[in-house]
């Protein structure tokens, strides 16, 4: 179950895209209506202080268009009316002549935070003689303002003083409109996005249907099977053209599994003919040598003629066993003897196995006093057999002559090693070992490892190594107890 989770497919990949897709579409939106939203606050932040600015304004040009006033003349004309225009458009008023020096406020002296207009900005007001709005941030608010400052004229439009409104950005509103925003956005984004995961799970599942379809019959597609069975698709579109490549392959597949069986079996038979000659070829020759070499130096009348007809026919006679042992070997290969499977001691029937090499230093190890198994004996015996025979042609010439066996039940299975400190097996040699051909010795058909691996499989067992030439040899064998 947790391989098939792991599993990414084509179906998981599209939906995954699509999800990203919708989300990368959804922030992409969220944030362009946040700016858009935080821009239009901002415009109405400025519309807002220029509605005040044109009100304001236009009450003290309509309090100062009358008379013809001076600057010294202010404070006595907006006593009255300062504190009216304040009140209506719920701003701060201060009015500075034209040096910058505090004229008139609505609030009490006391309270007026700028007695005078810094010079760089004064120089600014009169030289660009309109309104000029300077960004700042109020340290006694604790908040940003916009500073505006304004000429105001008598009705000679000449200059007479500045006006100065500080006007303070209502953050507890703008929190509260982004606040109200943010909200709305998110419950948007969460019903959006409910909504893209169930159509992108349905929009993944429908366009990936057929090549599930597809993907189900193509894993089951071996170059054994039996039944090839071609998919119909009408639609001139790609999935058929997937069609197609599909029983393409398909037809091609059954080509070549036809071409690889017929190459294989006359491989098989080529390598068994070619062991099989080589193999009768071994013991025919010294055979003819040593008749022409009689037949060259035959005398009747030498006195030990008979002894030596004799020696001469026990040779030929000796390599005619060797061609029939052969014959029988390849015979053994071929086919092996019907099983005879009983219960009996594995401990027991090893320990007997092992008497018969009385004059070989065996050492055997097992964990258990008694380990029953289900097999046949005979195969038992010529498995060890073969592998104890190898071991101690390996260990000849060894500086330790021994041979370990072990035998190791772990719950229904039973592991048998073989261990020999004999000249060992080089590694590119391993995969080879088990082949009907191959042979360490000097001598002997190199079939015993073969044998011995066709019979382990048999019982669903297996059979493997591990070499170092110098060193020693160690085969390990694993055999379900079948009980």
């Amino acid at each position: 179950m947790a391989e098939k989770f792991k599993k990414i497919t084509l179906r998981k990949d599209f939906y995954k895209i699509m999800l990203v897709i919708a989300a990368i579409n959804i922030t992409f939106t969220f944030a362009l209506a946040y700016a858009i939203l935080n821009n239009s606050l901002e415009e109405i932040n400025q519309s807002e202080l220029q509605r005040k600015n044109d009100a304001i304004l236009g009450a003290l040009d309509y309090a100062v268009s009358h008379e013809t006033i001076t600057t010294e003349d202010i404070h006595t004309v907006l006593k009255s009316k300062i504190l009216e225009i304040a009140d209506v458009n719920k701003q701060d008023i201060v009015i500075y002549d034209l040096k910058g020096q505090f004229i008139i406020s609505n609030k009490p002296n006391a309270q007026v935070e700028q007695i005078k207009i810094p010079p760089r900005y004064l120089e600014q007001i009169i030289t660009k003689k309109n309104r000029l709005d300077i960004q700042e941030y109020d340290e006694v608010h604790e908040t940003e303002k916009t500073s505006t400052y304004s000429i105001i004229t008598n009705n000679f439009l000449e200059p007479i003083g500045i006006v100065y409104l500080p006007y303070f950005h209502n953050s507890d509103v703008y929190s509260q409109y982004i606040k109200k925003y943010l909200l709305q956005g998110i419950l948007v984004i969460v019903f959006l996005g409910i909504i893209f995961y169930f159509a992108s799970g349905y929009m993944a599942k429908k366009l990936t249907r057929s090549i599930t379809r597809y993907t189900d019959k193509i894993q089951k597609v071996t170059l054994f099977q039996d039944d090839f069975t071609p998919l119909r698709y009408y639609n001139d579109d790609e999935l058929g053209e997937l069609t197609k490549a599909y029983n393409k392959m398909i037809l091609q597949i059954q080509e070549q599994r036809e071409r690889l069986a017929f190459n294989e079996k006359e491989k098989a038979w080529r390598e068994m003919a070619k062991q099989v000659a080589h193999e009768v070829k071994t013991p025919l020759t010294p055979m003819r040598l040593r008749i022409q070499n009689f037949a060259q130096r035959f005398d009747p009348s030498l006195p030990d003629i008979r002894e030596r007809v004799n020696n001469m026919a026990n040779s030929v006679i000796g390599h005619i066993d060797t061609v029939s042992a052969v014959a029988s070997a390849f015979s053994q290969f071929a086919q092996l003897p019907e099983r005879k499977e009983e219960v009996f001691d594995l401990v027991q029937e090893v320990n007997n196995i092992l008497n018969l090499y009385n004059d070989a230093p065996i050492h055997f190890h097992h964990n258990k006093p008694k380990i029953e198994i289900k097999m046949d004996k005979v195969y038992l015996h010529r498995i060890l057999t073969n592998l104890i025979t190898n071991a101690r042609k390996a260990s000849e010439d060894a500086e330790r002559p021994i041979i370990n066996v072990d035998i190791e039940q772990i719950n229904k299975r039973v592991r048998i090693t073989v261990e020999d400190f004999g000249i060992g097996i080089p590694k590119e040699m391993h995969e080879q070992i088990f082949q009907p051909s191959f042979s360490t010795k000097t001598n002997g058909m190199g079939l015993g490892l073969t044998m011995v691996k066709k019979m382990v499989e048999g019982y669903g067992g297996e059979i493997s190594l591990q070499s170092q030439v110098g060193v020693g040899t160690k085969f390990f064998i694993s055999l379900p107890t079948n009980i």
